[in-house]
Formats: structure tokens, C-alpha cells, sequence
């Protein structure tokens, strides 16, 4: 078995250091030992009784060997006992002479002590160090050893953070390589887009059998380029399509490309199709396109855009009409700004297919929530239709999140499997935020929150155009809300009439109204729903011409991105009209505003009976479901209340889901 490049490494030291111990241990046992040191007084003695034969001085220490065959004393023997080893190598005559060492003692004047020596015959030598090895090693070798070491160490953790691990690898693409054998996704793994899936499927065919496009001169696309909002599968797609084509499948972001040096991102992109070419047929995959093909004509910048990004666009466009498609290798790539992508990108013969991966309607959700389900574990009551229902603007990853978040809630409560309860938590989470039931509202809070929140449901309720009651709530959330009334379509639509627009406000009126009628004043619970309907009037008469008295016309244009586009967006500030015709416009919004103000005051002067024994119940409750409410307003009807109440089931949609909130003041 072949051990890792770690392993050897480990195991290399383990057996260095093992080896450098065993030397140590050897050396002791057979090496002479050094020089026994005796104290300074005992040299002066000894040298007085003419002991000494030879001293060597040092700058540090004093080298004496005693004369051979003098009678010795007792310790110096025990001293001299040491200087023999364990095992010694060779027979030693004990006639040898024996060799002590002294420490030169600081700022004693030597001169007396050399006298002495010189007096008794003692044959003086001088030691004079040399310090070249020393200097060479402690002043070089290791200095540059220990750089060097730091240098690796630097680099190598360098490697493992960014691109910048040697100037030889620096064009070197960093796509992640995928074998075949390693992508399990297939179409099956992939609902709510089935008519992507089916324009993507020619392409599985073409890599699985390409002579029978090739036998009619057919040709399939360079490139597909997968449009769409964030979170709606294009990246699964992708690799779906090399999951059932069975080919490799190089997989790489639009970023990546991008270095610090001028180059880089070119030489990256030809690094790329040249490997992609010698594993044809493949798939290669750039994963937002943008931050790469961005147009060169679109930059604030007078003389274009970062020499990097235009090299490595225009090496990307050169590799795209150099590499042949009846080879195999087919481009795909996905963004969610396709409108500031370069033209010369988008022509034909480079991108020829546009995929649109489009937000999932309920027949989709429902699809895709029942894929999500195969890990999950669910209960009998289960009902993913309701479920879809409910979630209208929801895109396969918030789907997903939501039976994730719905599984962990089920553990938390102690369940043993997922039920309809704990998706519709799950859910109510996502759309309106965590409970913080911690919050503990003032009883004056408590019933303006509560009036407010019935406000918004009875106008719903009696608005002939306005989305269904889904649930009223009173509990704060960790967005900021105090409660929240969440209204869900039927159906999924696509447009909205001027009925539906001002029944939109009304609802969003509704609130403030109710607390004006009860506690005859407003709070500032209301401001985030005033501005929402100053906002949408103003979007009537600027963006859809619904004033009569301004006519059909346009006065400003929607900002942002066709798949990243803010909802409720606030108008650009700058004027493409006259001062007349601004002060015609806020008059036409203040107009609508006013009008469906005394509407939906009508509206709850008439019901105000009612709205006050709802929002009793709803602080009773704290929580009111659509069913709930309905049948509480039959009740009451039933009852023989001298308030009547017209209520409806809304069948039209907005392009999202309307939920208002009180915020905290």
C-alpha cells in the first residue's frame, strides 16, 4: 500500500529523531569524556605543591594536566574516574595523564598566578579561539536557514488561501474537475423547471450521441447561458445535464478568473478550454458569468474598464470562436444580470441558446417540495398542495430551506417525524420571521397592535379585489414586527388591475385607519405600511399611467436588474420632467391616497362593532388563522349582531405576498 505525502513525511522525522537519540546514547557510552573542572583554588594549590606538568590558557578557561606518576589525591582520583567511559574503544594505561579544567575567574589579575606557573617549571601555552566556524554558522547559515524555513511555511499556507503559490502557477485554471462517475444529479433531482429541462435535454443527447446531429450538418450551441433569479436551480441544472450525459464536468465562477495581475485571467481561461479540449466531450461551467463578461461599454471609467477583466473578456471570446463544438465541449454558464453582460458575449456563435430558470409556480412548487421530501421523514397529514399554496415567490432553495428548517423544528419539539404544523411554522418563519414571545408588550401596546393588525384583515376581508386572509398574529418577530396579517393569493398571476392596485392600498391603510377610529389618534405603527402605499400610488401614476388626470404616460423608468430587481423599489430621483408636471404628480398621488383613505374609514365606521370584538379575540388568541377568522365572523353573524360583514375570498394576485406589519415604535 502507497502511503500519503503526509504520512512519509510524519514518519521520516519519527525515525530522524529515533536515530539521532540512538548517536546521543552511543556517544556517551563509548566517547571520552571532557575535561573535569576543579575550583581555581585548588590550581593555585596544586601548583604550589608542583603537581602541574603543561597549562593551556583561554580566554574563558585554564587547561592543566597534572605530571604522571605522583601520588595523586583522593578526590582528584574520584574526579578522574569520571573522565573514563562506560565502554571504552581501546585499552587506557592508568599512567595516562590526567586533565582538569578551571574557570577563568572575572577581573582577577592573572599575572601572579602565571609567575607561579613560570616559578615552578610549568610549561605555559596559550589557546586562541577561532570563532570562523562559529561566526560562519550562528552568523550565516542558520540566519539564511531559518528564512528559509519561514519562507516555506509562509507560501505554503499562502497556497492553501489563495491562487498566489508560484509565479509558474499562477495561469493555472482553478475549475473544480469532476469525473463522471462523480455527479449523481440527474434531471429526476430537478423540478419546477420542466421547460428549461426540456431545452437542456438536446444538449444530453447531443454529448451522448453527436453523429446523429452531425449526419444532417446540424451543429449543437457553443454556449448556453442560464438566466434567472438567485436560488432557482441553474447551478443544478448544470449539473444535472453532466450527471445524465455521463461526462466531465468542469465547474468554475466567474471571480476566479480575476487576479491582482494583468494576465492572469487570461492565461486561466486558455488553461481552461485547452483541458477541457483534451477531456472532450465535457461540460464546462462558469457560474456567475457577470463578474466576468461584464459589457465593456457600461463602466464609469472614461478609458474602459480594469485592464484585467478586459483581457480576460477577450480572451474568453477568442477561446469561444476558436474551439470547435463537434468535439464535445460544451460552455454553459449562469448569472442573474444578463442585461450588463457584454453584447459581443451574447451574439450568435458564442451564446446561441438563452435558458430562462424562471421562479416555480404552484404546480412547480409542488413538485419541488415533494423532491426536498424524499430525506425528510413525514407524517400522515402532510398536505404539500396547501403547502405550495402558500408560498407564492418562493425559489427551489427557499423551498429547500423551508423543509430544513421545518425537520430541525420537529427535532427540536421532540417529534418523530414532520408534520403539517411544523411546516407551517417553518414557513411563517421565513415569510414574517422567528417569534419572540420574550417581548412582553405593554396592555396599551397589546391593543393598539391588536386593532391594528384586525384593520388590516377587515379590509381585506371586505375588499372586493384583495388577497385572501392567511393568518393575523400578534406575537413580535425578529424582523421588528409587534404582529404581522399575511394575506396569500389563490393563484398565481402575472397582473395587476387598478381595482386590485387600490384594494392593495386600502389593505395597507387599513391599520392606521383602525387605530385612528378607536384610540382617536395614530401611533407610529403604521409607518412602514404608509410607506408601502405611498410608494404604490406613486408607482400608478409614474410607472403604470393610472392617472386620469396625468393620462397614459411614463415618468421614470424601473431600476435594477430584470431578475435582481428590488420589490416596491422607490422611484430614481432624478426628473425627466417638468416642476409642473412633479407638483401635477404628487397632487395625483396625495389625490389616491386621500380617496382610499375615506374609503376604507367608511369601510370600519361601519364595522367598528365588529373590529373590536375580533381584536378581543385576537388578544385572547394571539394568533388567528384564515379558517379561524372566517368562522368566528359566521358566529357572529349567526348571533343576530347588528353588524354585517360582506366578506369574500380573494381570487386575484399580486406579484408577491402582501404581509403588513406593526412595527416597534
Amino acid at each position: 500500500m502507497q502511503l500519503p505525502a503526509r504520512h512519509k513525511t510524519e514518519m521520516f522525522l519519527v525515525y530522524l529523531m529515533v536515530g539521532l537519540f540512538l548517536l546521543s546514547f552511543l556517544q556517551a557510552l563509548v566517547m571520552v569524556p571532557g575535561a573535569v573542572e576543579i575550583p581555581y583554588s585548588r590550581l593555585v594549590q596544586l601548583v604550589k605543591e608542583g603537581k602541574v606538568e603543561s597549562t593551556v590558557i583561554g580566554a574563558d578557561e585554564i587547561h592543566v594536566t597534572l605530571k604522571s606518576g605522583i601520588e595523586t589525591d583522593e578526590d582528584l582520583k574520584k574526579l578522574a574516574e569520571q573522565q573514563r567511559p562506560f565502554f571504552p574503544l581501546y585499552r587506557m594505561e592508568d599512567s595516562r595523564p590526567v586533565t582538569f579544567k578551571v574557570t577563568r575567574l572575572p577581573g582577577v589579575e592573572k599575572t601572579a598566578l602565571v609567575q607561579q606557573m613560570l616559578d615552578a617549571g610549568v610549561t605555559i601555552r596559550g589557546d586562541v579561539e577561532n570563532t570562523f566556524w562559529n561566526n560562519l554558522l550562528f552568523g550565516w547559515i542558520l540566519p539564511i536557514a531559518a528564512m528559509m524555513l519561514f519562507w516555506q511555511f509562509l507560501m505554503r499556507r499562502v497556497s492553501q488561501n489563495s491562487s498566489l503559490t508560484s509565479p509558474l502557477t499562477l495561469g493555472k485554471n482553478r475549475a473544480k474537475i469532476y469525473s463522471e462517475n462523480d455527479i449523481k444529479v440527474t434531471f429526476d433531482d430537478v423540478a419546477g423547471v420542466e421547460e428549461a429541462k426540456a431545452e437542456l435535454r438536446e444538449i444530453v443527447d447531443f454529448l451522448k450521441q453527436p453523429a446523429r446531429y452531425q449526419a444532417l450538418g446540424g451543429r449543437i450551441p457553443k454556449g448556453v447561458l442560464l438566466v434567472g433569479p438567485p436560488g432557482t436551480g441553474k447551478t443544478l441544472l448544470a449539473r444535472a445535464i453532466a450527471g445524465e450525459a455521463k461526462v466531465p464536468f468542469f465547474s468554475i465562477s466567474g471571480s476566479e478568473f480575476i487576479e491582482m495581475f494583468v494576465g492572469v485571467g487570461a492565461a486561466r481561461v486558455r488553461d481552461l478550454f485547452e483541458q477541457a479540449k483534451q477531456k472532450a466531450p465535457c461540460i464546462i461551467f462558469i457560474d456567475e458569468l457577470d463578474a466576468v463578461g461584464k459589457s465593456r461599454l457600461s463602466s464609469a471609467a472614461p478609458f474602459g474598464r480594469h485592464d484585467e477583466q478586459e483581457q480576460t473578456l477577450n480572451q474568453l471570446l477568442v477561446e469561444m470562436d476558436g474551439f470547435d463544438p463537434s468535439k464535445g465541449v460544451i460552455l454553459l454558464a449562469a448569472t442573474n444580470r444578463p442585461e450588463v453582460l457584454d453584447p459581443a458575449l451574447l451574439r450568435a456563435g458564442r451564446f446561441d441558446r438563452r435558458v430562462v430558470v424562471d421562479l416555480p409556480d404552484v404546480a412547480g412548487r409542488l413538485q419541488i417540495l415533494q423532491v426536498h421530501a424524499r430525506r425528510v421523514r413525514l407524517a400522515p397529514d402532510v398536505d404539500f398542495r396547501t403547502l405550495a399554496a402558500r408560498t407564492p415567490g418562493f425559489s427551489g432553495a427557499d423551498l429547500a430551506n423551508l423543509m430544513n428548517e421545518a425537520a430541525l423544528l420537529a427535532v427540536r419539539e421532540g417529534k418523530e417525524a414532520v408534520d403539517q404544523t411544523s411546516l407551517d411554522r417553518a414557513a411563517d418563519r421565513l415569510m414574517a420571521g422567528l417569534e419572540r414571545k420574550s417581548r412582553v408588550l405593554s396592555p396599551r401596546d397589546r391593543d393598539i397592535v391588536a386593532i391594528h393588525e384586525i384593520g388590516h384583515a377587515l379590509v381585506a376581508l371586505l375588499s372586493k379585489h384583495a388577497d385572501r386572509v392567511h393568518k393575523v398574529s400578534i406575537i413580535p418577530r425578529s424582523i421588528g414586527a409587534l404582529g404581522f396579517t399575511m394575506q396569500l393569493p389563490t393563484e398565481d398571476r402575472y397582473l395587476m388591475t387598478r381595482s386590485e392596485l387600490e384594494d392593495k392600498i386600502a389593505v395597507l391603510l387599513g391599520g392606521r385607519v383602525a387605530e385612528e377610529i378607536v384610540f382617536k389618534e395614530a401611533s407610529t405603527g403604521a409607518q412602514d405600511d404608509l410607506q408601502k402605499a405611498t410608494r404604490l400610488a406613486r408607482h400608478m401614476v409614474c410607472l403604470y399611467g393610472m392617472s386620469e388626470a396625468l393620462g397614459p404616460q411614463a415618468f421614470a423608468d424601473p431600476q435594477g436588474g430584470l431578475y435582481l430587481r428590488e420589490k416596491d423599489r422607490p422611484l430614481p430621483s432624478g426628473m425627466e420632467y417638468s416642476e409642473r408636471t412633479a407638483e401635477r404628480i404628487d397632487a395625483e398621488v396625495a389625490q389616491i391616497l386621500e380617496k382610499l383613505h375615506q374609503k376604507v374609514t367608511a369601510l370600519l365606521m361601519k364595522n367598528q362593532e365588529t373590529l373590536r370584538w375580533l381584536a378581543d379575540r385576537l388578544k385572547e388568541r394571539e394568533t388567528l388563522e384564515g379558517a379561524e377568522l372566517m368562522r368566528l365572523l359566521a358566529e357572529r353573524n349567526r348571533d343576530g349582531n347588528d353588524a354585517t360583514l360582506e366578506s369574500n375570498a380573494a381570487q386575484e394576485e399580486g406579484f408577491h405576498d402582501a404581509i403588513l406589519s406593526a412595527p416597534a415604535s
